[in-house]
């Protein structure tokens, strides 16, 4: 019997993704990847290297997911306030992602996966902000660098920041995630319209 390798590749990325999730880069265990995946461990030698180029394979499997999931079109972009509900939404199905996102931040600061590809990409939203200033429909007070940051690191802090949620917003918090997702969404729609 011929050996699967794309399904062979599937499993380990898929179960690294949780080791990397749950333990950043420096303290996930290729051993524990391979058994997740029910696979030889050399695999992961033999298919991307090593740990690090693992880790680099994940977050870009998983940067094109969210990418392709939560698109910002310049017709979108007159609308960041959604845009952060549907990037809200993404987190709270996909907590792995900003988790990773967050590991990379705190050990991979100088290493960043895919680097130009992704400032390319964010290149692209903030064409579609700059287009959404021009047509009056966000501030033009902020650069549209700026206001990407704002939105990306707004969202994201429910997930990674959950403690600070809590102690500053109780009742928001206590309104559970829908109410955590109205409030977002408001924020940003105030802080850019």
């Amino acid at each position: 019997m011929a050996w699967d390798t794309a399904r062979t590749k599937q499993l380990l990325l898929d179960a690294a993704v949780e080791e990397f999730a749950e333990h950043g880069p420096e303290g996930a265990r290729v051993a524990r990847v391979a058994d997740r995946a029910g696979v030889n461990k050399e695999r992961i030698y033999q298919y991307f290297g090593g740990k690090r180029q693992l880790f680099v394979a994940v977050l870009e499997s998983e940067l094109q997911k969210i990418a392709a999931a939560v698109p910002l079109t310049r017709e979108q972009a007159c609308d960041l306030g959604d845009y952060a509900g549907r990037v809200f939404d993404y987190h709270r199905e996909h907590p792995h992602f900003v988790r990773l996102l967050a590991w990379e931040g705190l050990q991979c600061q100088d290493r960043v996966a895919a680097e130009c590809e992704r400032t390319d990409h964010y290149d692209d939203k903030i064409a579609a902000v700059v287009e959404a200033q021009r047509a009056g429909a966000l501030t033009g007070d902020v650069a549209p660098g700026q206001l990407m940051h704002a939105v990306i690191v707004l969202t994201a802090s429910w997930f990674t920041l959950p403690q600070l949620a809590r102690m500053l917003m109780p009742a928001v918090v206590e309104a559970g995630p829908a109410g955590q997702r109205q409030a977002l969404v408001t924020l940003v729609r105030r802080l850019v319209g």
